[in-house]
């Protein structure tokens, strides 16, 4: 990652000096606060991956106990509230905060109002947990998505970057279905509503940003490596692809239970599954944070096969294909792009070394153990167990290898 100052840099710079703002570096930084508070995916992507190390042993823990929390949801709704609207929405805001100045050339989110969003985000945990009532529960929880949604929104309107105001409306659908999780809390709608909205937003998202950033650090790479068959560039499977798992989600969202939306589904699976079949990854083999990559996205593609499966075959567990979209898609592709977002944002080399290819086994481990959990019959429990512990294990590894790259100052300052 080049030291050097863009244009854009430059001008930054110059704006900040006429301001008489003095207190922030080259990078609009806030160099006066911890390294921690400089830049969106630092705290978040910490938070993110501690919550995934502590929330799956809970819930095992409240699931073989009979216990259960003393805050408003049931041990099954906070399980999943807390891995879509805890751990995944963590990932999401650190991944946007940090991506938006390169989308809008506009100064990044950092210092006391980063801090405020973190804090808005532990409130949230906090109050899921432990409110004395579903009503707080959703004052607090749903604080941060309402913060976060302005503040995306408001940089795509002040930088006229409407390319991306789909990722916009993808997280602003995200918030929407944090609240109605709430609402189906309160009795308001019928359960279910909000975590399949939250899963069909983050299935096109990663559809979306995942058919980006795939292929072109995959074509880079192989370009560095002397690779000369190259990832095939955007065209018409590509466009179908994506125009079909955002019907399919939506019909899945709406109409669940639906003929139509299962084989939607299907046919979003089956031609992302396609599309990324002609991306090359299987010359990747030699360098795991790219093939990671790879494995993520083909977990989507598998997920939405399994899960259109579920909805037109009574015999095929759903259970199976959530967990293959959840564990498996978002697991693989959030820790794929925390591991290499990390490394180039602090200048850092971007290659996986032994702590982190083992984070990336554990966590496909688990999800393969989890997704095959409903349909082992008398072996349900220990796929569980061991399948929880894999996946968590796998981010606190990168919680622990991580802490002083997120934590520390950039390896070119």
């Amino acid at each position: 990652m080049s030291a050097v100052a863009t244009p854009t840099d430059r001008s930054v710079l110059r704006s900040l000096r006429k301001s008489g703002d003095v207190s922030r570096d080259g990078r609009g930084r806030v160099s006066s606060m911890p390294p921690i508070l400089q830049y969106g995916f630092r705290p978040f992507f910490f938070l993110a991956a501690l919550h995934a190390g502590a929330a799956i042993p809970a819930w095992l823990w409240i699931y073989f106990s009979g216990h259960a929390l003393p805050g408003p949801f049931p041990g099954l709704h906070w399980h999943a509230h807390e891995m879509l609207f805890g751990y995944l929405q963590a990932v999401l805001a650190g991944f946007v905060l940090t991506a938006i100045p390169n989308w809008t050339g506009r100064l990044p989110l950092s210092g006391w109002p980063l801090a405020g969003l973190a804090t808005l985000w532990l409130a949230g945990r906090m109050a899921c947990a432990a409110a004395p009532g579903p009503v707080t529960a959703f004052v607090v929880d749903i604080s941060l998505p309402v913060a976060l949604g302005f503040a995306v929104w408001r940089e795509v309107v002040a930088g006229r970057n409407w390319k991306n105001a789909p990722v916009a409306v993808m997280i602003t659908l995200f918030g929407l279905a944090n609240a109605l999780d709430h609402a189906a809390n309160l009795g308001f709608v019928p359960h279910g509503l909000g975590v399949r909205l939250a899963l069909g937003a983050i299935a096109m998202l990663l559809a979306l940003i995942g058919g980006r950033i795939v292929p072109s650090f995959t074509r880079n790479w192989l370009v560095k490596n002397g690779g000369t068959r190259l990832p095939a560039s955007f065209g018409a499977l590509d466009k179908a692809a994506l125009a079909a798992t955002a019907v399919g989600a939506a019909a899945w969202v709406a109409v669940p239970d639906s003929t139509a939306a299962g084989g939607m589904l299907g046919l979003s699976g089956g031609l992302l599954a396609v599309r990324l079949a002609r991306w090359q990854g299987q010359h990747t083999m030699r360098e795991p944070i790219v093939l990671i990559l790879h494995v993520g996205y083909a977990w989507l593609g598998f997920a939405l096969l399994l899960l259109g499966g579920s909805v037109l075959f009574s015999g095929l567990p759903q259970s199976a294909a959530l967990h293959a979209l959840t564990a498996g898609a978002i697991g693989t592709m959030t820790l794929a792009v925390m591991t290499r977002a990390s490394l180039g944002h602090t200048g850092r080399e971007i290659v996986a070394g032994r702590t982190v290819l083992a984070a990336y086994i554990a966590v496909t481990a688990g999800a393969v153990l989890r997704v095959a959990a409903p349909l082992a019959a008398d072996w349900y429990a220990h796929l569980l167990t061991c399948g929880g512990a894999l996946w968590s294990a796998g981010f606190l590894m990168f919680a622990i290898r991580y802490a002083p790259i997120l934590w520390g100052r950039r390896a070119s300052a």
